[in-house]
């Protein structure tokens, strides 16, 4: 006899239910923070060239994987199989991981321009920072709880 998990288990969405299921419903808020991350870092003055070319990279890697498996849960690419969970698992871990890593850089970048350049470019940078810490705070959050779906599936 099978294990009930092995037969049952919990599954990915397909449809419009990926809009309306927890923690898939966060891809709508990931999309969102990380288009505003990724427009104000393109726009913004980072006095280290080397952090604003690593958060750009996140932004747009985030803003695209998330874009992509948001429309390939809607149209039900993944059938239902227990190996998009593992994928939903992973993509979310390292997202999380780097979206935290380009949030520090980003926070200690501004810190170092608070000396010798405008209030404007400060502020964007700012509001860079924080909308990144939100961003952050959403893939862990979708990280977590896909991870407990992983492991219940």
């Amino acid at each position: 006899m099978a294990p009930a998990s092995a037969s049952g288990g919990s599954t990915l969405p397909s449809g419009f239910a990926v809009l309306t299921t927890f923690p898939d419903l966060l891809f709508i808020f990931e999309f969102v923070f990380g288009g505003l991350v990724w427009i104000l870092i393109a726009s913004s003055l980072v006095p280290i060239p080397l952090v604003q070319g690593w958060v750009m990279f996140v932004s747009v890697f985030c803003f695209v994987g998330t874009t992509a498996l948001l429309i390939l849960y809607m149209i039900g690419a993944h059938s239902g199989e227990t190996s998009w969970v593992t994928l939903d698992a992973a993509y979310q871990s390292v997202a999380s991981l780097f979206y935290l890593s380009a949030s520090v850089l980003e926070a200690l970048a501004t810190i170092l321009m608070q000396d010798g350049y405008t209030s404007k470019h400060y502020h964007e940078n700012i509001s860079a920072v924080v909308f990144s810490y939100i961003a952050t705070l959403l893939y862990v959050t979708h990280a977590v709880f896909s991870l407990i779906r992983w492991k219940s599936s």
